[in-house]
């Protein structure tokens, strides 16, 4: 099942970059550099939709749903922690109760005023 998927979601993924390239862009002369194209809009006019818009809108949903299907059938458990697998490490070394005695500094002095 996992293979049947994963071609569909090759074959919807080639399918996808070569519908989105076949498409038109909008304002791509250099008229509408211009203003010519007779709009206001920020992207220009837009007309009905393509058959090519509509079939990319297709695609991508499909593409989005074999995506989906993919990362389900490859989840595994869930909840998990990364480490509950990993190996148990030898105890750390505990701090001494009491510090360690240190030898009496010498009495701080002041060099003699002059």
């Amino acid at each position: 099942m996992t293979i049947l998927i994963t071609t569909v979601h090759f074959l919807l993924c080639f399918f996808l970059i070569a519908v989105i390239l076949l498409q038109a862009g909008k304002g791509a002369d250099i008229g509408a550099a211009f203003g010519a194209g007779g709009s206001q809009t920020v992207f220009g006019p837009r007309g009905a939709a393509t058959f090519l818009s509509k079939m990319t809108t297709v695609v991508a949903i499909l593409f989005l749903l074999t995506s989906v299907a993919l990362a389900r059938l490859a989840g595994g458990t869930r909840g998990g922690s990364v480490l509950e697998g990993a190996p148990v490490e030898a105890e750390a070394p505990t701090i001494p109760e009491t510090p360690p005695v240190l030898p009496p500094e010498a009495p701080l002095t002041t060099p003699p005023q002059k």
